[in-house]
């Protein structure tokens, strides 16, 4: 084992907003103490955040079962390479932060080598294959869960766990140029504003992007005054996306800036299921959510899931507060209709807005990162 002149925490984060959650801890961390060093496999954020990254997580931040297949090289190679980094460097501390499937597998070979993993954010053992909570029990040492429903799983399986909260709970604000950034994005003196949230992996953005485009057509023959905004991932090609949309004659601002003031200047969004639906949610604009995979990989996952929604704001309200479109059903002139009513039909838009506030309440209070900090500390002191 190589001697170390400091303490070392290594983390994983194998997609978006991973990177963010862990960029968010490290840097409550820092504000603690100063003389730990960082590595993993992150992207932007991260490094932002003064981790030292060895492998960009944008290459394997896939979803589905073909489309994992499709990226396996990249994945082994990232597999290898992070098995090779915990062999040579030892670090004191290994921090997964979600991306379950790949991540349990390195704590596996972690857990070989008497290396302490503590896990952040929860594989969703309450959506599907619940039985393999067992598994997690045997390769990790502590999961942190950021949905305080979740403990109750854990401490059933005697796993020991700790509800750390939500980190996108302080995480979401607007600024003050809020208001500058709606006036920007309202080309037309009365028009309202739709966002077209296509996601932040390549996978999402092929099977997405399409149809939000078409919806934007159909949308704008019934309303011409209608603006649209769509947000662009910072691990995504913004030329490339822009290129893709040429061929729609629809006025769209694209933006990398600003996300949350984006956000909140929307009267309605269409987005992918994800993280970013529960961000949608804790700034109250009404959404419908929309998701499609390869036909094998729906075929597959529709049989291994427990739960009859997909989207965390759904999940989290423990009912239907936004409307789901899925596969087929995701067409554009379902899209267009849903988003017509929640914003053209007062009553419906207070419904789901009253819905969205039982996500925020059940997603605790804030400064989740720096209890998160504070527990990754405490592991350090052992």
């Amino acid at each position: 084992m190589p001697l170390k002149s400091q303490p070392h925490i290594m983390l994983l984060a194998g997609e978006t907003s991973g990177d963010a959650h862990a960029a968010a801890v490290v840097s409550e961390i820092k504000k603690i103490q100063d003389n730990i060093l960082f590595t993993g496999m992150g992207g932007h954020e991260m490094q932002k955040a003064g981790v030292e990254i060895f492998f960009d997580s944008a290459r394997i931040a896939v979803m589905g079962l073909f489309e994992i297949l499709k990226h396996w090289g990249d994945i082994k190679k990232a597999m290898h390479l992070i098995k090779l980094q915990l062999e040579t460097t030892h670090p004191d501390l290994l921090v997964l932060v979600d991306y379950p499937e790949f991540n349990l597998k390195i704590a596996k070979h972690a857990k070989s080598l008497g290396i302490k993993v503590l896990f952040y954010i929860s594989p969703k053992v309450w959506a599907s294959r619940p039985k393999r909570i067992h598994k997690i029990g045997q390769v990790i040492d502590h999961m942190a869960v950021i949905f305080k429903f979740e403990t109750d799983i854990y401490h059933q399986a005697n796993i020991p766990v700790t509800f750390v909260g939500n980190p996108l709970v302080d995480k979401v604000k607007i600024s003050e140029k809020a208001e500058l950034v709606h006036q920007n994005l309202q080309h037309y003196k009365n028009g309202r504003i739709i966002g077209l949230f296509p996601g932040s992996r390549k996978s999402e953005l092929s099977r997405l992007l399409p149809v939000m485009l078409e919806t934007a057509e159909l949308m704008l023959k019934q309303d011409s005054n209608l603006s649209f905004v769509m947000p662009i991932a910072i691990n995504l090609d913004l030329q490339a996306i822009k290129k893709q949309c040429e061929h729609v004659d629809i006025d769209i601002t694209f933006t990398r800036d600003n996300l949350y003031d984006v956000i909140n200047s929307c009267d309605a969004i269409v987005s992918c299921s994800g993280t970013v639906t529960l961000e949608i949610g804790l700034l109250d604009v009404p959404l419908c959510v929309v998701y499609r995979l390869s036909w094998l990989s729906y075929q597959i996952l529709s049989r291994i899931i427990t739960i009859d929604q997909i989207s965390l704001v759904n999940i989290i309200a423990r009912e239907q507060v936004v409307v789901e479109l899925l596969q087929d059903d995701a067409s554009a002139k379902s899209i267009s209709q849903e988003l017509f009513k929640l914003i053209d039909d007062t009553q419906y838009r207070r419904q789901v807005l009253q819905g969205l506030q039982k996500v925020k309440n059940n997603m605790g209070p804030g400064e989740g990162s720096k209890r998160m900090a504070e527990l990754v500390l405490s592991f350090m002191q052992q």
